[in-house]
């Protein structure tokens, strides 16, 4: 009887333990991916797309929540103080990754301090013109620029985007005078572009397709390293005649400062796998998106040579914030 009660102990110590032992599998709850920017846009829409494998192949909810504001930084910050235990992620554009700690003095988080997990994907800006502005090709565009000093106007998603740093890197090369006028988001710039109220645009070539297909503005050149599968006709800007401009939005998700690493590499597994399936590789390039999806080393170098570049951009064009 007594040998009884001891195998009967022991058997209950075990259930007991099988519901903890089952707490430390991840993950066992809903995670939260924290976009910085408004909904619709290429981070949460990427997001999305991601967070839908994610979800069927983890079994629990993954949540997509739009923090916007201050440029990225808010969202960012939510995500650096959160718990590093994995269940909260920032899907992120440059800004508060690589850009805005040289544009921002009290930046609330240390950028480098995040725990890269993978880039999701690529977005090359591209060089577009109002319709009716007569250039039709960077040459022409920077002859124009000559002749009128000072009266071609760009638009830009915002102070210290990517749109505005990638305009000013352009004026530098082109050896231009440009007026800025920036915008509160991409949307607002492109109506005003093609409704002629501004001449010049440098996005993603994503956000101005459809006006470009439809003939309401012009693309002139990809700033990458090689044309877009979205609009194979637009020449790289290199092809075009200005050797060296890269300028590209990307994707990228990180983790709080602290996080486990057998936890990030999971994540990072699970995700890489998300984006090479057939159907999300389709849904990405309909967002004139390149699907990524690196190594947590190789997206840590990434992101140092995209601050390098940005860096440069910013202090040669003499970028700040008022």
């Amino acid at each position: 009887m007594k040998n009884f009660c001891v195998v009967l102990l022991f058997a209950a110590a075990g259930l007991v333990a099988m519901p903890a032992q089952s707490q430390n599998v991840f993950p066992n709850r809903a995670v939260r991916v924290i976009v910085p920017f408004p909904a619709g846009g290429s981070a949460d829409v990427l997001a999305r797309i991601v967070g839908e494998k994610l979800s069927s192949k983890w079994g629990q909810p993954v949540v997509v929540e739009n923090r916007a504001g201050a440029g990225g930084n808010i969202g960012a910050e939510a995500v650096y103080r959160a718990e590093p235990d994995g269940y909260t992620i920032l899907s992120s554009p440059p800004g508060p990754l690589s850009i805005n700690h040289n544009l921002y003095k009290n930046l609330p988080f240390e950028p480098a301090k995040f725990v890269p997990i993978t880039v999701l994907a690529i977005v090359p800006n591209v060089i577009s013109v109002k319709a009716e502005l007569p250039v039709n090709s960077i040459r022409d565009l920077i002859a124009y620029a000559k002749v009128n000093p000072g009266r071609l106007v760009y638009a830009s998603q915002g102070n210290g985007s990517t749109s505005h740093l990638s305009a000013q890197m352009f004026s530098t090369m082109a050896d231009v005078q440009l007026v800025h006028v920036p915008y509160k988001g991409e949307g607002p710039a492109l109506v005003d572009i093609v409704a002629g109220r501004v001449d010049m645009f440098v996005g993603n070539i994503a956000a101005g397709l459809r006006f470009y297909q439809a003939g309401k503005l012009k693309f002139l050149a990809v700033a990458g390293n090689r044309r877009s599968p979205v609009a194979p006709d637009v020449p790289t800007a290199t092809e075009a005649g200005l050797p060296g401009f890269i300028a590209s939005a990307w994707f990228a998700f990180v983790a709080p400062p602290g996080t486990p690493n057998p936890v990030v590499q999971q994540i990072n597994a699970a995700t890489v796998e998300a984006l090479r399936l057939p159907d999300v590789q389709k849904r990405f390039l309909e967002q004139g998106a390149e699907p990524v999806g690196n190594s947590t080393a190789e997206m840590a170098a990434f992101v140092k040579e995209e601050m390098v570049r940005w860096q440069n951009v910013i202090k040669t064009a003499n970028v700040t914030l008022q």
